[in-house]
């Protein structure tokens, strides 16, 4: 074996296993397009040495994972298979090379395959918009508290879809934290061509902003509204994915983080974990209805993105400000999170912890440009600062006339 190749049998069964996991499972790629594509060579690699392993067991159990990818049992089978011919001492030849392209194959993918022992294996009931409406909205802020910390929350959802499904979830779950709840604040920053679901999310944050864009979603410029335009003083932000499913501490821990001398922010993880639908309907009704303080995860089924800056962002408001706060020219989604995460690292001091994250179900909406980079791959890295321009102006993207002159829809920009 090749000298960076571990040498324990289980290490290397549980790469394999993985690698055709994710090789397999038709939702990986909505993970993380990017991700997917980049090392798709390498699972490649790793189905075609199961393939000419051999050994008819091995073959009946990858066909198994093909078509189900989901089910524990299977990845237990084939594991204890692999494991099996590795320390009989008469294995097939072709397992060492197996092995070696397994592990190479994790060693270069950001995309990774967590299986829970206890995942239930049916199909969790959706939980829906109308489950949802059922639970009661949370305490909110009271007049006069003044909360040190603002949590921001960028937003768009042309359905209804399970975007809004996520953001309900998430604001819910916000406002179960272990802090007094005078603490921290809350503010949505919806961005669309109306105010779509400003009803719905009002009674469950603590500010809701609209910012009128028509076309594409631009997240950047989303957080800089929020930041900006939130009424209070607050010395610390976090940015918030909606689609994230929060513990009770989060807040918390966080916080306190800060407490620490020259502390300008962090990313409170280091991997994420994408729940497919049943992992995040399950989730749901564990953390909102069951009152779960944080979720156990070997009862979830997730795909790991490893590395991916941007979904919790933690920083002081100073920092934030000192670098021109998020880049806003990015359009869609990609490249934003890291553009900022860089300049963060380069300016400031910025931490990395290893907090669970738990990002909730939704079709993807990712694309890559025909030479299979991102759509804001032409965009300068940490070429963003502070400038004249003041950012996080709602009117930004007004509503453009026939004529094509911009003109501005003040009424369509709400804090509450």
């Amino acid at each position: 074996m090749a000298s960076l190749t571990p040498t324990d049998p289980d290490i290397l069964a549980a790469a394999v296993v993985t690698t055709l996991a994710v090789h397999f499972d038709p939702q990986a790629r909505e993970a993380s397009i990017f991700y997917w594509e980049r090392a798709l060579s390498y699972r490649e690699a790793v189905a075609e040495g199961a393939e000419q392993l051999g050994d008819e067991t091995v073959t009946r159990l990858v066909g198994a994972l093909r078509a189900r990818p989901a089910d524990p049992s299977v990845h237990l089978a084939l594991r204890t298979r692999l494991l099996q011919l590795a320390g009989g001492g008469d294995g097939p030849a072709a397992l060492d090379t197996l092995f070696e392209r397994a592990w190479e194959a994790e060693s270069n993918s950001r995309l990774g395959y967590h299986l829970g022992r206890h995942f239930g294996g049916t199909e969790q009931p959706t939980v829906g918009l109308e489950r949802l409406g059922t639970l009661p909205a949370g305490d909110g802020l009271r007049p006069g508290d003044s909360p040190r910390v603002l949590v921001v929350v960028p937003f768009r959802d042309r359905g209804p879809g399970l975007r809004l499904r996520n953001l309900l979830a998430c604001l819910t779950a916000l406002r179960d934290q272990s802090v007094p709840r005078a603490s921290y604040q809350v503010t949505v920053v919806e961005t669309d061509d109306a105010p779509r679901w400003r009803d719905t999310v009002v009674p469950r944050t603590d500010h809701y902003l609209f910012a009128h864009k028509s076309d594409s979603f631009n997240k950047s410029w989303a957080v800089n509204v929020g930041v900006v335009n939130t009424p209070g003083r607050a010395e610390i932000i976090c940015i918030l994915d909606a689609d994230a499913l929060v513990d009770r501490d989060f807040i918390a821990r966080n916080v306190a983080r800060f407490h620490s001398p020259g502390t300008m922010g962090h990313l409170s993880y280091r991997d994420m974990w994408c729940l497919d639908e049943s992992a995040t309907s399950w989730a749901i009704e564990e953390r909102l209805w069951r009152g779960a303080a944080a979720l156990d995860p070997d009862r979830l089924r997730a795909f790991v993105l490893r590395r991916p800056p941007g979904c919790c962002v933690w920083v002081r408001t100073s920092a934030f400000h000192r670098i021109g706060g998020m880049d806003e020219r990015f359009e869609g989604w990609g490249g934003e999170d890291n553009d900022f995460a860089y300049r963060m690292d380069i300016n400031s001091a910025f931490d990395h912890y290893h907090d669970p994250l738990l990002h909730m179900y939704h079709p993807s909406s990712a694309v890559l440009r025909e030479d299979g980079e991102l759509v804001n791959a032409h965009i300068p890295a940490l070429s963003w600062g502070p400038s004249s321009t003041p950012i996080g102006d709602v009117h930004r993207f007004a509503r453009t006339s026939a004529t094509g002159h911009r003109h501005e829809r003040r009424e369509d920009s709400h804090v509450s």
